[in-house]
């Protein structure tokens, strides 16, 4: 194999920048770099390793020379111009596989905070009070969820909420998905409209795309259970967090979970800031192995796609 040159734009896991050097790759890591430095120097390089801080714009791909592979340590590629690299014949990887039971953990863990209000019962008993009584929630068990968005993630967590003696609706448009995994985890493959309306708690996990944004706006909102939970932790804009926020204030949801905006870091927090949202920055696929894991795996794809 020849002499590689990568430029690593984001921080990765050290496992997987070992990987590459073991290869034979001359790996630069330059993770505090801006859109302006890269696009100087982005077209010295064979391949380029982002996560979801660099941006890959169309600006920047003006200037990439003889670049062959933008990698994305994580899922979503929404900070990659795709169509423009396509256009370049520029080759665009990630590593989806990598996070999906961090990100499928996380949601139960979101339905286990607003089932049982523990972030309220943790913040009161930090400031020394007692409200025991005030803090009554329900179990899981019993419960339904509603998975829209079928892939890797969306079938864990449909296999984590059964094991809790829980529901599960399903629904996607690739109606193959549903097919093939429905019955591997006792769900039920139902439209949108069926799904919204019987669903204690709903979450979405679809990427960004055209078709997607605010795909949970006002009007399915509407269709949802009085009293129901919606959490997203797949992309923000898709769901519509003014009509979500709408919906907290008017009592028609109980509550939400996020854990991605539509603007990051978000500046408004007038829907974060209720009492009847649990929110974290993003953190779905901040743990140990799933960082080793996307790193590994993009370095791996990349070793195979030079040699």
């Amino acid at each position: 194999m020849g002499r590689v040159k990568v430029l690593v734009c984001d921080p990765i896991h050290e496992d997987g920048v070992e990987l590459m050097r073991e290869a034979g790759f001359e790996v630069d890591l330059k993770t505090s770099i801006g859109g302006d430095e890269l696009a100087e120097i982005i077209g010295g390089y064979d391949a380029i390793v982002v996560r979801s801080q660099t941006k890959v714009t169309k600006e920047v791909l003006t200037e990439s020379g003889g670049l062959r592979v933008i990698a994305r340590a994580g899922v979503g590629l929404d900070n990659i111009d795709f169509d423009e690299a396509k256009k370049r014949g520029i080759e665009v990887v990630n590593s989806p596989e990598a996070s999906s039971n961090a990100v499928a953990e996380l949601v139960i863990g979101f339905m286990l905070s607003l089932a049982r209000r523990i972030p309220e019962a943790d913040a009161s008993t930090k400031r020394a009070e007692w409200i025991k009584r005030r803090l009554s929630g329900f179990e899981l068990k019993g419960k339904t969820l509603g998975v829209i968005g079928f892939g890797r993630i969306g079938f864990l967590v449909a296999k984590k909420a059964g094991a809790l003696g829980m529901r599960v609706l399903t629904y996607d448009v690739i109606i193959e998905k549903l097919t093939d995994h429905v019955e591997m985890v006792a769900a039920e493959a139902v439209s949108l409209e069926t799904l919204l309306s019987s669903s204690d708690f709903v979450t979405v996990h679809v990427p960004l795309i055209t078709q997607t944004r605010h795909m949970i706006g006002r009007k399915e909102i509407k269709m949802m259970k009085r009293g129901s939970y919606i959490i997203n932790a797949a992309r923000g804009g898709v769901v519509d967090e003014e009509a979500l926020r709408e919906a907290l204030t008017d009592g028609l949801l109980a509550g939400a979970a996020l854990d991605v905006y539509e603007e990051e870091p978000q500046r408004d927090i007038s829907l974060v800031g209720l009492e009847s949202v649990v929110c974290t920055p993003h953190i779905g696929a901040a743990t140990e192995e799933a960082q080793r894991a996307n790193s590994t795996i993009i370095a791996e794809k990349l070793i195979k796609i030079f040699s």
